[in-house]
């Protein structure tokens, strides 16, 4: 199987299996979407839908954030882990938001990555998931299955992310990096994998090179 025969059989799989997509991060917004990104970094999306009500109940937008202290965030935050980073990056990116933007999320890679706490890949999915704009953000499962499938060699999540926009039509990129995400959770996971219910992978190590 050929490069071009994988990507089109693994976007074609997908499809199948996951026709219609919804992200896995609760959000109303931009601005709840990049908070739930920003905190989603070392836990689960599930474990951040549990927090955020609580957070946006009492702050949902730039201008409610900032009235809250540093140590206030933190304190609701604290379940998810790096909570003293996190806090101060969602107050300190608020402030920027409301001095620079009017309160409005950017929509630029530049702006974005300059915010407090806000790296590539969180930028890449605001960019995606909230602006439509192309983006391939590459998470954990996305970097284990493009290594999995022969379709990057798994040096970093920077190469991994250039093969995935190299190689899947930029107009799928969107919907196609959620797909890969919710395939990777069910049908290859880092742990407890079986090779008998990952049938793209294994299509994929059976075919002839």
């Amino acid at each position: 199987m050929k490069k071009a025969e994988k990507v089109n059989f693994i976007i074609d799989t997908l499809e199948s299996i996951y026709p219609e997509i919804t992200i896995p991060l609760q959000h109303k917004d931009p601005y709840t979407l990049l908070i739930a990104v920003l905190l989603s970094a070392q836990t689960t999306d599930a474990r951040v839908n549990q927090i955020t009500p609580i957070l946006f109940s009492k702050a949902d937008n730039p201008y409610d954030m900032v009235l809250l202290s540093v140590e206030e965030i933190q304190e609701i935050i604290k379940p998810l882990g790096l909570a003293p980073m996190k806090s101060k990056g969602i107050h300190g990116l608020s402030q920027i938001l409301i001095d620079k933007y009017n309160g409005e999320v950017p929509q630029t890679f530049e702006a974005l990555e300059a915010l407090p706490s806000v790296g590539h890949k969180t930028a890449s999915v605001v960019l995606a998931q909230a602006f439509g704009i192309p983006t391939f953000p590459v998470d954990t499962h996305i970097h284990r299955l493009m290594h999995r499938w022969k379709l990057s060699d798994g040096s970093s999540v920077v190469q991994t992310e250039k093969d995935a926009k190299r190689l899947f039509p930029k107009e799928k990129w969107n919907k196609l990096h959620v797909q890969i995400i919710l395939y990777g959770r069910e049908y290859s996971p880092a742990r407890g994998w079986n090779i008998e219910k990952d049938i793209i992978t294994k299509t994929i190590i059976q075919s002839k090179k």
